[in-house]
């Protein structure tokens, strides 16, 4: 039996959804980078630094293309037929790729998210998207943690969500305690994760590769 599509209306402001900011033109980009070079304490007109501030914006624009999306609408189109299915939905070892807000350094990991569906589910994909959106954005690990979960609850409506992060803070690595590979880890429940221990027990230990669906 094929899937029935349901898209979900996406009304009033999109959640998700950057801050409503007045963005510089390229050129003043560039120019905050020649300035940080100066700072810093070297030449940004010698050779090897001449074309690094349109590298580093290119780069930025990378970065950060979380704020040209809205998690909402990756989330809007859901299947109806789920041909009997009422179990965990999970994705195991997401790779994120974010920035600290409090020095804009990065910090790498891993995401594991699953939902109890309710009456929908969305396409597997589409999880990967809202966590990658949420990490090319500036923010806090726990933060970023909270917002995947209570992003997928508002759309989806299921059951529970569950997120698990784990990433090591370049911040913390490079600079400042200088401790390298310490891993921070957050969670954020909904729903029958948060009520019921055993369920979420048994997406703790799936995050382990222990344990099973059944």
């Amino acid at each position: 039996m094929d899937a029935v599509v349901k898209k979900i209306p996406v009304a009033g402001p999109k959640l998700g959804t950057g801050p409503n900011v007045i963005r510089p033109d390229l050129a003043a980009a560039e120019e905050a980078v020649r300035t940080l070079i100066a700072w810093a304490g070297d030449d940004p007109d010698r050779e090897g630094l001449q074309d690094t501030p349109e590298r580093v914006v290119n780069a930025y624009r990378e970065f950060f293309r979380g704020y040209e999306e809205c998690p909402i609408e990756v989330l809007s189109r859901t299947f109806d037929d789920l041909g009997g299915y009422d179990d965990m939905v999970m994705l195991r070892d997401i790779d994120i790729y974010s920035h600290c807000e409090h020095h804009m350094v990065p910090f790498i990991g891993k995401a594991h998210v699953a939902y109890m569906p309710d009456n929908a589910v969305v396409g597997l994909s589409k999880l990967a998207r809202v966590v990658e959106i949420y990490a090319h954005r500036l923010q806090t690990q726990e933060t970023m943690t909270a917002q995947i979960a209570l992003t997928i609850d508002k759309v989806l409506k299921p059951h529970g969500v569950a997120v698990m992060i784990e990433a090591v803070h370049q911040c913390m690595s490079l600079r400042g305690v200088q401790k390298p590979n310490v891993a921070t880890i957050t969670t954020q429940f909904t729903g029958i994760f948060k009520q019921d221990q055993a369920q979420q027990d048994r997406f703790i230990m799936l995050t382990r590769g222990t344990g099973n669906l059944a």
